[in-house]
């Protein structure tokens, strides 16, 4: 094993990505290894990390954005095959990019008019998103390079990212101190664990922004991947996708996924959420407010592959997304054009423009508390 040490303070939310179904004996060949993936134009080195588990499993994540460039899992035939979208090299995310695989923050999903007040302080963000405030700002969490340090033991694989976003960043404020850890185990959990603390009253909602295509990256669109969705409302939004502060039900509109269907089953209907967002681009309700310990929000089945993934969480909503802005344009990993709806987003999250909207669970962290979620992505196979 190889082992990197760069310098990094500490802070943690677990994401845990999990895949089963593949067997449950435990090996000893779970290794980490290091190499330089490219410069910015500053000069400073991005380096590639590959977590592998001696399993079947792989993960690759840069520096640059702590963005997950791919996770390759086993179909039901043992063929294993990269589930995420994104790009070969540093360039293709520096030129610009949907967020691949990426850590967003400040703030995930949307602020409406790029403000909000705390504590009779108004605070203006940067607006990058028509009039609105979109996944940290133009310069958020995505595009910092990240420092690391390997946080391997003897059962797992591990790496520690920390960033200091320092205070009026993207108009925020508060200096937010933030830890992000990927950890691969034997058995087949990928966790990708969020802390943050700050010295000053401020908005705080981390995500992973990773599009998922489980018959493999570039291999068409995802409408006929099944998924069911574990939450019986949702957050309707206005013309510009912010919530409205209604939690309306899902019964009865084309957001119900209570039941498995597959995702183009009423991606075209006739209903103004669904124009407005032109396919899936909601938050769904979870809970009241953040769990203790995490729970079932969605699950999605490949009946190409045979992959199943399974989301549980603490957060109290997830975004589900369906790739609608993707129009071609962009020439991701093998040289795959990714076209319209050609990956999904599950962003688990607190709800968007929840700073302006009291009656939503709070996003609000204080000096000498800690934000901290945990999500489970779990990959099997059927």
């Amino acid at each position: 094993m190889q082992r990197v040490r760069f310098t990094a303070a500490a802070a943690g939310a677990l994401l845990i990505l999990a895949l089963t179904g593949c067997g449950s004996t435990k090996g000893s060949d779970m290794t980490i290894e290091s190499s330089p993936w490219g410069t910015m134009p500053d000069g400073t080195t991005v380096e590639k990390f590959t977590l592998a588990n001696g399993r079947g499993m792989e993960v690759d994540i840069v520096t640059y954005g702590g963005i997950v460039t791919a996770i390759r899992v086993p179909d039901a035939k043992g063929t294993v095959g990269d589930v995420v979208l994104g790009f070969d090299s540093l360039d293709g995310y520096l030129a610009g990019h949907p967020y691949f695989g990426a850590l967003v923050g400040r703030y995930g999903n949307r602020i409406a008019k790029g403000q909000f007040t705390l504590d009779g302080v108004t605070y203006d963000l940067a607006v990058n998103n028509g009039e609105n405030h979109l996944h940290g700002g133009i310069v958020g969490f995505d595009k910092a390079v990240w420092a690391a340090e390997d946080v391997s033991t003897d059962t797992s694989v591990g790496l520690e990212l920390t960033h200091v976003s320092p205070d009026g960043d993207e108009g925020y404020p508060g200096s937010l101190s933030v830890t992000v850890t990927y950890t691969l185990t034997q058995d087949n959990e990928l966790a990708i664990d969020y802390r943050a603390q700050t010295d000053r009253a401020t908005v705080v909602n981390l995500t992973n922004h990773s599009y998922f295509n489980l018959s493999g990256a570039g291999n068409g669109d995802i409408l006929g991947h099944e998924i069911a969705i574990d939450a019986d409302r949702y957050t309707p939004v206005d013309e510009g996708l912010i919530p409205t502060g209604e939690l309306a039900p899902v019964a009865g509109t084309p957001l119900d996924f209570r039941t498995p269907k597959t995702i183009g089953a009423n991606i075209a209907a006739d209903n103004e959420q669904i124009i407005r967002g032109g396919g899936y681009d909601h938050n769904f309700v979870l809970a009241e407010d953040t769990r203790t310990v995490p729970e079932s929000a969605a699950t999605v089945f490949d009946p190409a592959s045979g992959r199943v993934m399974e989301v549980l969480t603490t957060e109290p909503g997830v975004q589900f997304y369906t790739g609608n802005f993707l129009d071609g344009t962009l020439t991701g990993k093998g040289g795959n054009v990714y076209g319209k709806r050609f990956g999904f987003c599950l962003e688990t999250q607190h709800f968007p423009d929840s700073p302006n909207k009291p009656e939503f669970p709070s996003t609000v962290l204080r000096p000498g508390n800690t934000y901290s979620s945990r999500t489970i992505y779990r990959f099997s196979i059927r």
